[in-house]
Formats: structure tokens, sequence, C-alpha cells
């Protein structure tokens, strides 16, 4: 049996030699990137300085707990890397994201970064995207509107599916560190990703969603046969 959980750190310790000091990072949120921070945090103690953004307040809590130093976008500009995992990972490094629910903050964090490093087992590396249901944080008030409007943009782009409103393990509604709720949408695969990323981010009632293009520089994938590294076309 392959150790999933033993990629991703692998994927992540892979990551972590592209820090150096006086890095200012981006902090991504999920099963991967939750090894990426440990890391981070023994490389912190033995005296490498970096600052780093945390894209959640669960990455928050364990970065401050690792004794990783924090900052905003408030306070800085720009971030040399953002370091995050993915849902998934086509071959032009277009991913999809936001199965921990972060997806907003994941995007925002990214977008202020001169390179974005994807870290991830190899089983998230798809031909297409769309397998992975895709996440799409929205506004409570007018969500009948706003899923007739994200079935119209599904049905511009050529895909659909059905829309389920996410809820969490007490079965209450899932609310994002942003106040938002996110509806998960089956596709199948996306023949054109950003052609829906565009419909999407059109649609008021439409906080963000989990199309990720043209953020990912690289991706560090691990797998049986060992590390890989792919760089953006």
């Amino acid at each position: 049996m392959i150790d999933m959980d033993a990629l991703k750190r692998q994927a992540a310790a892979r990551a972590l030699e592209e820090v150096e000091s006086g890095m200012r990072l981006g902090l991504g949120t999920g099963s991967t990137a939750k090894h990426f921070v440990d890391l981070l945090g023994e490389k912190v103690r033995a005296g490498v300085k970096i600052v780093g953004v945390p894209t959640s307040e669960a990455t928050r809590a364990q970065a401050e707990a690792c004794g990783v130093p924090l900052t905003t976008l408030d306070e800085i500009d720009r971030l040399d890397i953002t370091i995050d995992g993915a849902d998934e990972i086509n071959p032009a490094l277009d991913l999809i994201k936001g199965g921990g629910g972060a997806l907003l903050r994941e995007k925002i964090v990214a977008s202020a970064s001169a390179r974005m490093i994807v870290i991830a087992d190899d089983s998230k590396w798809v031909e297409r995207l769309g397998r992975f249901p895709l996440p799409i944080e929205v506004i409570p008030f007018g969500l009948a509107a706003t899923q007739r409007a994200m079935g119209e943009a599904f049905a511009k782009a050529g895909v659909s599916g059905q829309m389920l409103l996410r809820k969490s393990a007490d079965g209450h509604v899932f609310v994002t560190d942003g106040g938002h709720w996110i509806i998960d949408v089956r596709l199948g695969e996306i023949e054109d990703p950003p052609r829906l990323a565009g419909l999407l981010s059109a649609i008021p009632g439409v906080v963000e969603h989990g199309l990720f293009i043209g953020l990912g520089s690289t991706a560090i994938l691990a797998g049986a046969q060992g590390i890989r590294v792919i760089q953006r076309p």
C-alpha cells in the first residue's frame, strides 16, 4: 500500500528547498500544505528568517503553534512564493482548489505572489480538470438566483452537474472564513477551464471559484517512483 500522507510530506519537503532566508511566503491550506508548515517551523527554529501570510484561520493557528512569524497583505505588498496544495492539477498547471474551503484567501495570496508552487501526491495530476467537484464560494443572499446564473454559465461552457450546498460534519451549512457558503459541482471533464472561470467570475453572487488559471508556476508531485517537478509551459 502506498502511504499517501508520506508522499504529501515528500512533496512538502522538496518545496522547502526553494525557501531562502529573507523570503515572504504565502502559506497554503489543506493536508499537504499542513506538512509544509510543519517543516517550515523546523527551519525557522533552526534560524531561517522568513515571514508568512496564512490562507486560512486553520493555517494561521498551525503556523503560530510552529513558531512561524506571520504578517498580512495589508503590511506587505508582495510575496516571493506561495506554497499550497491542490485538488487537481492539469498539464497547463491550471488547478482546482477549494476542497478545504479556503479558496478565496488562497487565490488572493497566490495572486499577490511572484511564484506559486503547488505540492501534491501524484494522484492529483489529471489530463483534464473536472473529476474533482468544483467549489464555488457564494453569498448566501439570493442563492437561487446565483445558482440559476451558474447553470447558465455551465451551459455556455458546455458542462453541467448537480449543485450541492456544502455541509459540515454536523449537518449544518459549511461557512468559510469570509462568512460565505460553498456550492460543489461535479462537472466531469471541463473542456475550457479559462472560459468557465471567466463566466463564473462575472456572476454577482459568486465571490470566487476554485479554478486557479495561470497562477501555478511549478508543481511538485510525489509518487511511488519519486518526485517530479513540472514547470508551467
